[in-house]
């Protein structure tokens, strides 16, 4: 037995979680000696009564680790621990980071540069399309959008980033045998495929509870640098993982709604209390500056290479002087028509090369 194959069988004993792995470790250092351990040796530890250290001590009739393994092989996951390279660095800081991530299709290093966006399960037009615009940006800007798969929100969020062929990550409340919602299976299909991953910290055949949906919720904000919340009401879940962002040290951003609308009351309140409000990916992007290298304003953009551009990104780039360019002199300049040169300068901007000044004037970042 590994050590990863160890943390399964004890994220899989109903008594272990995050917090009482961490007190153990520290006295027997690795998952496979905690497994192997005598009761009396067990009870030694803070918070291991008799009761867990005879669950730890009989853990084999428990635990039933090579059909689990099996299953994990079968369904094409992969399970990584706190020890993996890929195990997001910001989820490791948090009180109780998961002792294990079932991860379906690939996490890479980019992912650890995440933005999370939640809102309501039921939720209007609007907040559907806000959702989809902010996400679509802040991935095409090179950040990964961490989401939790559900109706609404968490739908239009994952389809935003696809859209803008950038990363996105659904995090379950279940077992990866029993995605939730069963009408989010081709989406959940076409995430783990080259385009980010589907993951949970529950062995695989876990169902959705009302347990395990707050408990996935402190994942998507500890993964995160900060949590946008969309569209949410009173009583969202989406506020729960805002309070548990805030209490994890994380930024919380909202997108302002219609005051009489219900399903966006609870938002509102967010901005209220002090939630920074959101109307375009800049003001996310601008607070977190946290960009990827190529992109880094902070840069010399005389020695770092530019990120690939189009031939209109080109034209219209090459068109902003070393000082303030109006949009009319960069249009005449690069000869392209108004309306693909303000379409060209958005994409611009979202790549962190050119920043718009008052009365339409654009400069280059470097």
């Amino acid at each position: 037995m590994n050590s990863t194959e160890a943390c399964i069988a004890l994220n899989m004993l109903p008594t272990i979680g995050p917090v009482r792995l961490r007190k153990l470790l520290q006295l027997f250092e690795t998952p496979e000696r905690i497994l192997s351990a005598s009761a009396n040796a067990l009870r030694r530890v803070d918070g291991v009564g008799p009761d867990v250290a005879e669950q730890i001590t009989n853990w084999e009739s428990i635990v039933d680790l090579g059909g689990e393994l099996q299953r994990i092989r079968e369904f094409g996951a992969e399970v990584i621990t706190a020890e993996s390279a890929t195990y997001p660095k910001q989820l490791r800081e948090i009180h109780a980071p998961p002792i294990v991530l079932y991860v379906w299709g690939e996490l890479i290093e980019r992912d650890q540069h995440a933005i999370g966006v939640i809102g309501s399960r039921r939720t209007t037009h609007y907040g559907t399309e806000s959702a989809k615009k902010l996400s679509y940006q802040l991935a095409y800007a090179g950040l990964t959008i961490v989401s939790g798969l559900a109706r609404g929100i968490d739908t239009a969020a994952h389809q935003g980033a696809l859209a803008a062929k950038g990363r996105t990550v659904a995090v379950i409340g279940s077992g990866l045998l029993h995605l939730y919602p069963p009408e989010n299976a081709a989406l959940a299909e076409k995430i783990r495929s080259g385009n980010g991953a589907v993951v949970s910290e529950f062995s695989m055949e876990v169902q959705p509870d009302r347990q395990t949906f707050p408990m996935r919720n402190r994942i998507i904000s500890g993964w995160s640098h900060g949590i946008l919340v969309v569209e949410a009401g009173l009583n969202s879940g989406a506020l729960i993982t805002a309070s548990q962002a805030l209490e994890q040290g994380r930024s919380v951003y909202a997108v302002p709604g219609h005051i009489n609308a219900p399903s966006a009351q609870g938002s509102n309140r967010l901005i209220q209390q002090g939630a920074k409000l959101v109307m375009e990916a800049n003001d996310i992007l601008d607070d977190l500056n946290l960009l990827l290298p190529e992109a880094r304003p902070s840069l010399d953009a005389a020695v770092r290479p530019l990120p690939t551009l189009t031939a209109d990104e080109r034209r219209v780039y090459d068109a902003i002087e070393a000082s303030e360019t109006s949009i009319d002199d960069i249009a005449s300049k690069s000869d392209l028509p108004s309306g693909s040169v303000s379409s060209t300068l958005l994409r611009l901007e979202l790549k962190r090369l050119v920043k718009q000044l008052p009365g339409k004037y654009f400069v280059k970042l470097g």
